[in-house]
């Protein structure tokens, strides 16, 4: 088992606020980061794959498709944007970074090549704040 990794970034902003809840809760719980007018990241996407190598082209993927699933699928519809407003695929989802973290996983995923699998996606939401998702867990 190869793993192959590509580090990718974008900045984005977002306000953590449960809509159920009064501004005092919010406050409460997701404390600054529940600010009316928003605040902001430079996220750090670090995307690991795993496999076999290919014994033709002596590699796991091309990682220049990687880089380019990476670019379509994440950077490019979350770069310089407000995740709240302006993400589809994060409308009625709290962004969070773990809940980006998953949203993240799941946009990726699907455009791996066969053969490939997706092992971890970690997200940075500041140098001393990062989630790492593994996958969804399997029922046994």
């Amino acid at each position: 088992m190869v793993f192959l990794t590509r580090h990718e970034f974008f900045n984005a902003a977002h306000r953590l606020s449960n809509p159920h809840w009064t501004d005092a809760q919010n406050e409460a719980v997701f404390g600054k980061c529940a600010n009316a007018n928003w605040h902001g990241h430079n996220y750090e996407l670090i995307v690991t794959v795993k496999g076999s190598v290919n014994t033709e082209t002596g590699f796991l993927m091309d990682v220049k498709v990687l880089s380019q699933i990476l670019q379509q699928e994440v950077c490019e519809p979350l770069d310089h944007k407000n995740l709240n407003l302006d993400v589809p695929f994060l409308n009625g989802i709290l962004p969070s970074t773990e809940n980006l973290c998953i949203a993240i996983w799941n946009r990726i995923e699907p455009h791996l090549p066969k053969g490939v699998q997706l092992h971890r996606v970690k997200l940075y939401e500041t140098p001393r704040i990062y989630v790492e998702y593994f996958g969804p867990l399997l029922n046994n």
